[in-house]
């Protein structure tokens, strides 16, 4: 005996059984809504791999103990790897206790070469070194000196270490938003060499002094007032 054939399932939604049209619309919709839920899947597992990954490489980076504000660089070496590169001794001033320096480099611009020391002082303020010549021994140009000191205008003279500073004292200066509130600019030979900061102006001043001092201990002369003409 024959099996009749099995009488279409009537759907609830309806109420009777679909038509070819509305099956076929169905499979369709089904279909797309598969891709779509496969799309989204792919992109969440991608997502999640790539993450997987960027950790695996952020813990495979070494990494030094403590953070920039740890950080204290040896200049006396710095400065004496770096003195054949320049052609003279270059300065590594003695600093007080609590000071580190965060950066000391050789460079050289609009044919200036120049080393530049920064330090953070015992009392967290700024304070810089910077010894400019000319490979040929003429002058430093004015104009390169004011950049570096932030455009600022001289207000005066004054002796220090055996040496004439020109004096550039800026203390209505925000140290949050400037580098120089106090400066120094000095002649020692064809050096010139920038001191300033915002830390106060006596600690700039002797820092200034201890610079000298460097230099000139460094090419073989001396000057014993350099520490008493600071105090």
């Amino acid at each position: 005996m024959a099996k009749k054939p099995k009488p279409p399932a009537i759907v609830a939604e309806l109420g009777r059984p679909e038509t070819k049209a509305e099956t076929a619309a169905r499979k369709a919709t089904d279909s797309r809504n598969y891709r779509q839920r496969k799309t989204v899947n792919n992109l969440i597992f991608s997502l999640i791999v790539t993450l997987g990954v960027v950790l695996v490489i952020f813990l495979a980076v070494p990494r030094g103990v403590g953070g920039f504000e740890e950080q204290a660089l040896d200049v006396s070496k710095i400065a004496a790897e770096s003195s054949p590169g320049a052609g003279r001794p270059l300065v590594a001033p003695e600093v007080p206790e609590g000071w580190k320096a965060k950066q000391a480099v050789l460079r050289e611009s609009d044919g200036i070469v120049y080393w530049q020391i920064n330090y953070t002082t015992a009392d967290e303020a700024f304070a810089s070194v910077v010894q400019a010549f000319s490979p040929d021994g003429s002058s430093i140009d004015e104009a390169w000196v004011s950049k570096r000191l932030e455009q600022q205008s001289p207000t005066g003279t004054e002796q220090l270490g055996g040496t004439t500073w020109i004096v550039y004292d800026h203390q209505d200066r925000k140290p949050d938003k400037a580098n120089l509130r106090f400066g120094l600019q000095g002649l020692v030979g064809d050096n010139t060499l920038l001191v300033y900061g915002t830390d106060t102006p006596g600690t700039l001043r002797v820092l200034a002094t201890q610079v000298v001092d460097s230099l000139e201990s460094a090419t073989g002369t001396s000057n014993s007032n350099t520490l008493k003409e600071a105090s």
